[in-house]
């Protein structure tokens, strides 16, 4: 039976929502996985044949080729015989592929910790934000959230609609007002009324967009200013359906901003969620939380075995 090296187990509801959350993957092409270890030998087809699956479940050819390469390697090494034995192996490996991740856990986080939500628009972050925000109240923390995002018209208002859904304050400014006095001004909010937790949503301009990153460097500059003890923690969401295209968003972003974790939204919306598997591969930052629907609610903490698990169910 493979460990869970990672973190603490699932509990039973965050195990359901990962099964669910993999649902349309599993019936894609990672779905077929276990039909190739049905044969009676291993044959160099086998692999091939695998590695094709990878690649349209959108792991990406380096991932899988370089997870196969390691199921075979562990299969001669430990002489492996029978392809149930195989399909371990397979497993196991891609459990490895995802990363150790040994991060405290958002809600054991000392009172006063900045967490910056980043991500380009249309992935899903500013509602990961609701979904982190509820995720943490219902776990005993108080969360205020800043509207940073002062460029998209709808940004601070779609903010404002998810604090009075979660009940958490936001602290906001007019449109075009300059991010990091914002920033400033929720995290002073934050300690005079004693919460725990500041959220905040920040510009999602294209990635490519130079000013962008220089932006959400200043902001953590200003956060840090604000509370010189604070912990900051960096978070990019990236959207599943997106597949590779979220690699490649990713990029971007780790050439000028330094991200702790990721939030891997719209999980459930597609077939796509090999996409995961590349994640740590290809950047070496480790997914934090998944999306697992489009309810508030909706959200769960990342278990590399538990979706390894789920995609074989």
């Amino acid at each position: 039976m493979l460990r869970n090296l990672f973190r603490r187990e699932p509990t039973p509801q965050e195990r359901e929502q990962i099964e669910s959350a993999v649902q349309k993957t599993r019936q894609g092409a990672l779905g077929h996985i276990s039909d190739l270890f049905r044969q009676q030998v291993i044959t160099e087809e086998t692999w091939d044949e695998l590695e094709d699956l990878l690649i349209q479940a959108d792991v990406g050819p380096t991932t899988a080729i370089e997870l196969v390469s390691r199921a075979r390697k562990e299969v001669e090494k430990e002489e492996l015989k029978t392809p149930v034995e195989a399909e371990t192996a397979v497993r196991r490996q891609m459990v490895e592929i995802l990363g150790r991740d040994e991060h405290e856990p958002l809600e054991e986080m000392p009172a006063g910790t900045i967490i910056l939500m980043v991500g380009v628009n249309g992935s899903g972050k500013t509602t990961s934000i609701a979904k982190l925000a509820s995720y943490l109240e219902q776990r005993g923390r108080s969360v205020l959230l800043a509207a940073a995002d002062t460029f998209r018209a709808a940004a601070i208002d779609q903010l404002r609609v998810w604090g009075e859904r979660v009940k958490a304050p936001v602290v906001a400014h007019q449109q075009e007002a300059d991010p990091g006095a914002v920033v400033f001004d929720a995290v002073k909010a934050a300690q005079s009324r004693g919460l725990d937790l500041v959220l905040v949503d920040t510009a999602g301009r294209l990635h490519t967009k130079f000013n962008l990153m220089e932006e959400l460097q200043k902001i953590k500059r200003v956060a840090s200013k604000a509370n010189p003890e604070a912990h900051i923690v960096s978070l990019l969401t990236l959207d599943a359906t997106t597949g590779q295209n979220a690699i490649l968003q990713a990029k971007s972003f780790l050439q000028s901003v330094e991200v702790d974790g990721i939030i891997l939204s719209k999980l459930d919306g597609t077939a796509k969620g090999g996409v995961a598997f590349s994640v740590y591969n290809e950047l070496g930052v480790p997914i934090w939380y998944i999306g697992t629907g489009e309810k508030v609610q909706d959200l769960a903490p990342f278990d590399h075995l538990a979706f390894v698990n789920a995609l074989f169910e």
